[in-house]
Protein backbone atom coordinates (compact mmCIF):
# COMPACT_ATOMS: atom_id res chain seq x y z
CA UNK A 1 0.00 0.00 0.00
CA UNK A 2 1.43 2.90 -1.01
CA UNK A 3 1.94 5.98 2.20
CA UNK A 4 -1.23 8.17 2.09
CA UNK A 5 0.19 9.89 5.45
CA UNK A 6 3.26 11.00 6.93
CA UNK A 7 3.97 12.58 10.18
CA UNK A 8 4.58 16.69 10.35
CA UNK A 9 4.63 18.61 13.29
CA UNK A 10 4.21 16.35 15.63
CA UNK A 11 0.76 15.72 13.86
CA UNK A 12 -0.40 13.16 10.92
CA UNK A 13 -0.90 14.71 7.72
CA UNK A 14 -1.87 13.86 4.08
CA UNK A 15 -2.61 16.44 0.95
CA UNK A 16 -4.65 17.08 -1.67
CA UNK A 17 -2.14 15.95 -4.08
CA UNK A 18 -2.61 12.05 -2.63
CA UNK A 19 -6.22 13.00 -2.08
CA UNK A 20 -6.72 14.02 -5.78
CA UNK A 21 -4.58 11.03 -7.15
CA UNK A 22 -6.68 8.65 -4.87
CA UNK A 23 -9.83 9.17 -5.73
CA UNK A 24 -9.36 10.47 -9.35
CA UNK A 25 -10.57 13.78 -9.23
CA UNK A 26 -8.56 16.33 -10.63
CA UNK A 27 -6.34 18.53 -8.10
CA UNK A 28 -7.52 21.80 -9.22
CA UNK A 29 -11.16 20.44 -8.14
CA UNK A 30 -10.10 19.24 -5.25
CA UNK A 31 -8.50 22.76 -4.18
CA UNK A 32 -11.79 24.28 -4.72
CA UNK A 33 -13.89 22.35 -2.53
CA UNK A 34 -11.13 23.64 0.41
CA UNK A 35 -11.40 27.33 -0.89
CA UNK A 36 -14.97 27.43 -0.70
CA UNK A 37 -15.26 25.52 2.20
CA UNK A 38 -12.01 27.70 3.75
CA UNK A 39 -13.73 29.07 7.22
CA UNK A 40 -14.43 24.97 8.00
CA UNK A 41 -11.56 23.83 7.13
CA UNK A 42 -9.62 26.34 9.27
CA UNK A 43 -11.99 25.28 12.09
CA UNK A 44 -10.42 22.05 11.91
CA UNK A 45 -6.80 23.46 12.05
CA UNK A 46 -4.54 25.46 10.74
CA UNK A 47 -4.48 24.82 6.59
CA UNK A 48 -0.93 24.84 5.45
CA UNK A 49 -0.37 26.13 1.53
CA UNK A 50 2.78 24.79 0.46
CA UNK A 51 4.65 25.28 -3.19
CA UNK A 52 5.06 22.00 -4.78
CA UNK A 53 4.73 20.41 -8.53
CA UNK A 54 1.71 18.79 -10.62
CA UNK A 55 2.17 15.20 -11.60
CA UNK A 56 3.30 17.16 -14.90
CA UNK A 57 5.89 18.99 -13.46
CA UNK A 58 4.63 22.10 -13.52
CA UNK A 59 4.52 24.41 -9.89
CA UNK A 60 1.39 24.17 -8.12
CA UNK A 61 0.10 25.27 -4.55
CA UNK A 62 -1.38 22.32 -2.47
CA UNK A 63 -2.90 21.73 1.00
CA UNK A 64 -1.55 19.55 3.81
CA UNK A 65 -4.76 18.39 5.80
CA UNK A 66 -4.54 16.84 9.09
CA UNK A 67 -7.12 14.06 10.22
CA UNK A 68 -10.32 16.16 10.79
CA UNK A 69 -9.57 18.59 7.57
CA UNK A 70 -8.71 14.95 5.44
CA UNK A 71 -12.36 13.42 6.40
CA UNK A 72 -14.09 17.01 5.88
CA UNK A 73 -12.57 16.76 2.50
CA UNK A 74 -14.26 13.07 2.20
CA UNK A 75 -17.90 14.06 3.04
CA UNK A 76 -17.28 16.80 0.42
CA UNK A 77 -16.62 14.20 -2.80
CA UNK A 78 -19.08 12.59 -4.82
CA UNK A 79 -18.66 8.50 -3.98
CA UNK A 80 -18.16 6.25 -5.88
CA UNK A 81 -16.35 2.27 -5.29
CA UNK A 82 -12.84 4.17 -5.62
CA UNK A 83 -13.24 7.09 -3.51
CA UNK A 84 -14.76 4.28 -0.97
CA UNK A 85 -11.95 2.44 -1.05
CA UNK A 86 -9.59 5.41 -0.68
CA UNK A 87 -11.30 6.73 2.31
CA UNK A 88 -11.19 3.12 3.73
CA UNK A 89 -7.48 3.40 3.11
CA UNK A 90 -7.02 6.44 4.38
CA UNK A 91 -8.81 6.02 8.22
CA UNK A 92 -6.34 3.01 8.57
CA UNK A 93 -3.38 4.69 7.51
CA UNK A 94 -4.42 7.56 10.03
CA UNK A 95 -5.09 5.04 11.95
CA UNK A 96 -2.00 3.34 12.19
CA UNK A 97 0.30 6.60 12.31
CA UNK A 98 -1.81 7.98 15.52
CA UNK A 99 -0.80 4.47 16.98
CA UNK A 100 2.49 4.31 15.64
CA UNK A 101 2.88 8.08 17.41
CA UNK A 102 1.92 6.71 20.71
CA UNK A 103 4.39 3.34 20.54
CA UNK A 104 7.06 5.97 19.88
CA UNK A 105 6.80 7.20 23.65
CA UNK A 106 6.96 3.65 25.22
CA UNK A 107 10.40 2.65 26.52
CA UNK A 108 10.51 -0.20 24.32
CA UNK A 109 10.43 1.70 21.30
CA UNK A 110 13.21 4.31 23.11
CA UNK A 111 14.97 0.97 23.46
CA UNK A 112 14.88 -0.67 20.10
CA UNK A 113 15.89 2.72 18.14
CA UNK A 114 18.95 2.95 20.04
CA UNK A 115 19.62 -0.79 19.87
CA UNK A 116 19.06 0.50 15.75
CA UNK A 117 21.50 2.88 15.95
CA UNK A 118 24.38 0.80 18.12
CA UNK A 119 23.78 -2.17 15.61
CA UNK A 120 24.29 0.65 12.04
CA UNK A 121 27.31 1.21 13.19
CA UNK A 122 28.30 -2.19 13.80
CA UNK A 123 27.55 -2.83 10.47
CA UNK A 124 28.16 -0.08 8.92
CA UNK A 125 32.14 -0.67 9.79
CA UNK A 126 31.88 -4.02 8.75
CA UNK A 127 31.10 -2.81 5.17
CA UNK A 128 33.89 -0.53 5.43
CA UNK A 129 36.08 -3.28 6.06
CA UNK A 130 34.38 -5.14 2.89
CA UNK A 131 34.83 -2.79 0.80
CA UNK A 132 38.77 -2.15 1.64
CA UNK A 133 38.22 -5.72 1.01
CA UNK A 134 36.46 -6.52 -2.60
CA UNK A 135 39.03 -3.65 -3.80
CA UNK A 136 41.98 -5.93 -2.61
CA UNK A 137 40.13 -8.68 -4.81
CA UNK A 138 39.91 -6.42 -7.90
CA UNK A 139 36.43 -4.67 -6.95
CA UNK A 140 36.28 -1.38 -9.25
CA UNK A 141 33.09 -0.42 -7.91
CA UNK A 142 33.71 -1.29 -4.25
CA UNK A 143 32.59 2.19 -2.86
CA UNK A 144 28.58 0.69 -4.09
CA UNK A 145 28.46 -1.80 -1.46
CA UNK A 146 26.97 0.41 1.11
CA UNK A 147 24.07 1.06 -0.89
CA UNK A 148 23.74 -2.52 -1.93
CA UNK A 149 23.89 -4.05 1.40
CA UNK A 150 21.48 -0.93 2.75
CA UNK A 151 18.69 -2.19 0.49
CA UNK A 152 19.25 -5.62 1.08
CA UNK A 153 17.85 -4.72 4.61
CA UNK A 154 15.37 -2.27 3.31
CA UNK A 155 14.12 -4.77 0.62
CA UNK A 156 13.38 -7.71 3.62
CA UNK A 157 12.59 -5.32 6.38
CA UNK A 158 10.08 -3.57 3.77
CA UNK A 159 11.19 0.08 6.10
CA UNK A 160 14.32 1.82 6.12
CA UNK A 161 13.25 4.82 7.89
CA UNK A 162 13.71 3.79 11.47
CA UNK A 163 12.04 7.17 12.92
CA UNK A 164 8.83 6.05 11.21
CA UNK A 165 8.53 2.35 11.99
CA UNK A 166 7.01 0.39 15.05
CA UNK A 167 8.96 -1.65 17.28
CA UNK A 168 8.25 -5.34 15.82
CA UNK A 169 9.84 -3.70 12.30
CA UNK A 170 12.71 -1.95 14.47
CA UNK A 171 14.02 -5.63 15.66
CA UNK A 172 13.76 -7.15 12.45
CA UNK A 173 15.85 -4.54 11.14
CA UNK A 174 18.52 -5.12 14.13
CA UNK A 175 18.20 -9.04 13.68
CA UNK A 176 18.95 -8.53 9.82
CA UNK A 177 22.14 -5.77 10.90
CA UNK A 178 23.34 -8.31 13.31
CA UNK A 179 23.41 -11.12 11.16
CA UNK A 180 25.06 -9.25 8.45
CA UNK A 181 27.77 -7.84 10.38
CA UNK A 182 28.43 -11.72 11.54
CA UNK A 183 28.32 -13.16 8.06
CA UNK A 184 30.88 -10.22 6.59
CA UNK A 185 33.57 -10.57 9.07
CA UNK A 186 33.09 -14.48 9.18
CA UNK A 187 33.49 -14.77 5.37
CA UNK A 188 36.04 -12.11 5.47
CA UNK A 189 38.10 -14.41 7.76
CA UNK A 190 37.79 -17.17 5.69
CA UNK A 191 38.90 -15.19 2.20
CA UNK A 192 35.66 -15.67 0.54
CA UNK A 193 35.21 -13.72 -2.46
CA UNK A 194 33.40 -10.69 -1.79
CA UNK A 195 30.53 -11.05 -4.27
CA UNK A 196 30.27 -14.68 -3.07
CA UNK A 197 29.79 -13.07 0.53
CA UNK A 198 26.65 -10.96 -0.64
CA UNK A 199 24.85 -14.04 -2.37
CA UNK A 200 25.26 -16.25 1.16
CA UNK A 201 23.89 -12.98 2.93
CA UNK A 202 21.21 -12.40 0.80
CA UNK A 203 20.45 -16.05 1.26
CA UNK A 204 21.01 -16.45 5.31
CA UNK A 205 18.61 -12.48 5.42
CA UNK A 206 16.17 -14.31 3.85
CA UNK A 207 15.48 -17.50 5.17
CA UNK A 208 15.85 -15.25 9.10
CA UNK A 209 13.27 -12.85 7.53
CA UNK A 210 10.94 -16.50 6.83
CA UNK A 211 11.82 -17.13 10.14
CA UNK A 212 10.60 -14.11 11.62
CA UNK A 213 7.42 -14.47 10.34
CA UNK A 214 6.14 -17.49 12.65
CA UNK A 215 5.40 -17.38 16.03
CA UNK A 216 8.68 -17.14 17.72
CA UNK A 217 8.84 -13.46 17.41
CA UNK A 218 8.25 -12.41 20.85
CA UNK A 219 10.89 -14.64 21.93
CA UNK A 220 13.30 -13.55 19.79
CA UNK A 221 12.52 -9.61 20.66
CA UNK A 222 12.80 -11.06 24.40
CA UNK A 223 16.52 -12.18 23.49
CA UNK A 224 17.46 -8.66 21.33
CA UNK A 225 16.61 -7.17 23.87
CA UNK A 226 18.71 -9.07 26.90
CA UNK A 227 21.67 -8.76 24.64
CA UNK A 228 22.14 -5.15 24.27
Amino acid sequence: MNELVQIKRNDVYTDTFIIADGTENKHKNVKELIVKYEKQFKSLGTLYVLNGESSGGRPEQYYELNEPQSAFLMTLLRNSDIVIDFKLNLVKQFYAMRKFILEKQTAEWQQARLQSKQTRLQETDAIKQLVEYAESQGSEHADKLYMTYSKLVKSLAGHDKRDATDSDTLFMIIAFERTLFGIINSEMEMETPYKQIYQKAKQELTQLKLYWARPQLAQTNITLTSTS
